[in-house]
């Protein structure tokens, strides 16, 4: 099982889009001993721990503790990136994969983030590389009303020294519209939909080159094509992937602490054999042409709806535009791997859940 580790809701940002660093709530800090996790994990089987926050990277001496004290495990870390050069290297090393928070180009990244940040997560990406890191470094962006879905992601596959092995992101489609967007329908219409055309194709023309780029999006859902699989919710939440707060309370996703309906359990009182499969996706998404493909995009909004009925239907909009274009790809692909330009293998990823959700 995959546990999303709250080491602290604490942030060193405030970011437009999210907040966190202004407004943490209660319970910010853990509230158990690691025995207490300990006792509670080893009745599981091949854990993963995947450490998040907040801002993990604040609180790097207990990362470092509970590194330590679970040395099975296999560790993921989702990060800023600002503290990422203070983890000690033998522990950075553990590391199968970091998602580093990034939006784009420095405007646009220091314009959601703060200034200076897209500078400071480049320097802390190189000095990553120089230490020998061999896990998959993953940018992870955070897509609003100032992005450009061609341009940021394409910025990001491109930059070289220091470079990212593969690009991800999520719309600022959850929380409340008001302040976020001008005219959500507009932005997608003029500027995302044609965005993700343009970077399927331009990923296309690379695959006939058999050269395969890290658009993590475009990689499992092509597998999946391929391969004519279904997949339940692909972030695994509620499935076989959960949160641990910091009061020890176990969730189906880490962004829901403060809504009932997400708490499942208790380290101290609940088996992990007890979480598998708890809750799954209510309608409209299993009678949706596309849920094979999509999975249910997000456990979490399809129990809220926190933008209601219809701004539910607009970003599921966005995501049937994405499988449509790689739908309308398909074939070709499948040429290429018939030719061994490429191989249906090339597209399995990730190796293990690593915290990208996949569907944007």
């Amino acid at each position: 099982m995959n546990y999303h580790l709250i080491l602290t809701r604490q942030c060193n940002l405030d970011c437009v889009y999210c907040h966190g660093g202004r407004d943490a709530g209660e319970n910010t800090e853990i509230q158990y001993d690691l025995e207490a996790l300990a006792r509670f994990l080893v009745e599981d089987e091949g854990i993963q721990l995947m450490f998040y926050g907040g801002e993990p990277t604040l609180r790097i001496p207990l990362m470092v503790q509970v590194m330590t004290r679970f040395p099975q495990a296999r560790f993921m870390l989702q990060t800023n990136g600002l503290l990422l050069h203070r983890i000690p290297e033998e522990f950075l090393h553990r590391f199968h994969s970091i998602l580093v928070s990034i939006d784009g180009p420095l405007e646009v990244t220091d314009g959601y983030r703060g200034h200076g940040v897209y500078n400071r997560v480049l320097e802390n990406i190189r000095w990553l590389h120089s230490t020998g890191y061999e896990g998959d470094v993953v940018a992870r962006m955070a897509v609003s009303q100032q992005s450009d879905s061609y341009r940021d992601v394409r910025h990001l596959l491109d930059l070289k020294g220091p470079c990212f092995k593969h690009v991800h992101w999520q719309l600022n489609a959850v929380w409340s519209a008001e302040g976020n967007w001008v005219n959500f329908d507009r932005w997608v219409a003029e500027s995302y939909n044609p965005g993700i055309t343009r970077l399927v194709d331009e990923w296309v023309e690379n695959l006939q080159k058999g050269v395969v780029e890290g658009v993590v999006p475009f990689l499992p859902l092509m597998h999946d094509l391929l391969t004519d699989s279904a997949s339940p919710i692909r972030c695994g939440s509620g499935c076989d992937t959960f949160a641990i707060h910091t009061d020890g309370s176990i969730g189906v996703c880490p962004i829901s602490p403060d809504w009932a309906f997400s708490i499942v359990g208790d380290i101290r009182t609940t088996k992990p054999h007890e979480l598998r499969n708890i809750m799954t996706v209510d309608e409209p998404c299993p009678s949706c042409e596309v849920y094979a493909v999509c999975g249910g995009r997000c456990l979490f909004v399809n129990k809220e709806h926190l933008w209601g009925q219809e701004g539910f239907e607009k970003v599921c909009g966005t995501v049937k535009h994405l499988i449509d274009r790689l739908k309308a790809a398909l074939p070709e692909v499948r040429r290429l791997v018939d030719e061994g330009i490429v191989a249906v293998g090339d597209f399995a990823y990730p190796e293990f859940n690593n915290g990208c959700e996949i569907i944007p």
